[in-house]
């Protein structure tokens, strides 16, 4: 007898924690493994924003706070979006949530019926289509791939889009490929949307501040369409926040009240210590946590150039967020070393096994010609992965 749900045999484990998991049993049983799985910037939290923290455990912030967060960080919030995306959005737009994937989860809840249809470009961040499985709504996929910088056109948009579509859901900056759209893209993209006000956009912006050629922008700029965008962000990547679980979204005031309702029933309001450390942290110029960029720009060149190395990589240089996304087909279908590789995760796996490097195969993000390799380690670490990987690979017997 099965006692689990439907929706639970529906879902998969997310494919980062595996391969993460996975790492850390071989290290535990004392293999020396490099694991580039998690996107997690290895930097510390800011002191002001620790100190702040420190604050207001000594001024007993211990007690419940409103459901969608402290009204002075929904104006902390409301501040950082109009600074820093000549957004306005009102505090009563703002639903803090315990990071930005509660966020994400909110919209659709509030948003999907069963059966209801959820545009996902490809490659999507891991845990987007599991998300709308969870909703009993149905993905809907875009194909990208390295040719395009990974990104879908207007026209591509328009062909998915039909009388079921609820949403479309993306990244940008993108989690996995490290490509971001330009003002004209989402222009182009908007001028679509425009035409099916039963759409609504979700848009993802957590990687905004590592962005490494541009300003980022946001589709939620266009005022034809700003009734039917949600834009999702937290404190997890620019700030270095990712234990302290806050993400927030800013929508329209038909769509925020439904994810406040949704998060009433399920998890109430954040931690309160980590909501009032976030209003520092929101409040302070953002170039003073610029020299995490600075670092990740460096190692994005630096691993660009050992990777161009490897044999079998194509190769597409990131602009913004802290990963690689290459292009492994030229191994789908070999035996290296015994071991047949199917796809990209059994092509990750066998690194792992082999070069004692943990990467994430590209399966679960919609691309399994492809492998995520996150660069949010120290120069270090990544040319002694780099090497491994190309020795492995060297050295495999191909068949």
């Amino acid at each position: 007898m099965n006692l689990l749900s439907d929706r639970l045999n529906r879902l998969s484990f997310s494919q980062t924690f595996v391969m993460s998991n996975k790492a850390r049993e071989m290290k535990a049983k004392g293999l020396d493994v490099i694991s580039l799985t998690l996107g997690e910037p290895d930097f510390d939290v800011p002191e002001n924003v620790k100190q702040a923290a420190f604050t207001a455990i000594n001024e007993n912030y211990s007690h419940y706070s409103p459901v969608p967060g402290f009204m002075e960080l929904r104006e902390a919030v409301s501040f950082k979006l109009k600074r820093d995306n000549n957004l306005d959005f009102k505090p009563s737009q703002i639903c803090v949530s315990n990071g930005a994937k509660q966020s994400i989860i909110n919209v659709l809840a509030a948003l999907l019926n069963v059966g209801d249809e959820v545009i996902l470009p490809t490659p999507y961040w891991v845990s987007y289509d599991e998300m709308v499985k969870m909703m009993d709504g149905t993905s809907v996929f875009i194909k990208t791939d390295y040719t395009t910088d990974f990104k879908m056109t207007a026209e591509q948009l328009e062909a998915a889009i039909t009388p079921k579509t609820k949403a479309l859901l993306y990244s940008s900056p993108c989690n996995p490929s490290g490509s971001y759209y330009t003002y004209e893209e989402l222009k182009s993209l908007a001028k679509v949307i425009e035409k099916y006000p039963h759409v609504t956009v979700i848009s993802d912006e957590i990687y905004e501040f590592i962005n490494y050629e541009t300003k980022h922008v946001s589709i939620a700029q266009f005022d034809e369409i700003k009734n039917q965008v949600a834009v999702i962000n937290g404190m997890s990547k620019a700030y270095a926040m990712t234990g302290w679980r806050i993400g927030y979204s800013a929508c329209p005031e038909w769509l925020a009240k439904g994810c406040e309702k949704i998060q009433g029933q399920m998890t109430s309001g954040a931690n309160t210590v980590a909501q009032r450390a976030s209003i520092t942290a929101l409040e302070t110029d953002p170039s003073e946590y610029h020299f995490m960029i600075e670092a990740f720009q460096k190692r994005r060149d630096l691993t660009f150039d050992l990777l161009k190395d490897i044999k079998g990589f194509k190769l597409f240089l990131p602009k913004s967020a802290f990963y690689f996304f290459p292009d492994i087909s030229y191994y789908i279908g070999k035996t290296l070393d015994g071991v047949k590789i199917n796809d990209s995760d059994d092509f990750s796996m066998f690194l792992l096994e082999k070069a004692n490097v943990a990467t994430v195969g590209g399966v679960s993000f919609g691309s399994p010609e492809c492998m995520r390799i996150s660069y949010a380690s120290s120069e270090e670490i990544l040319k002694e992965a780099m090497k491994r990987i190309k020795e492995c690979l060297e050295n495999a017997v191909e068949s």
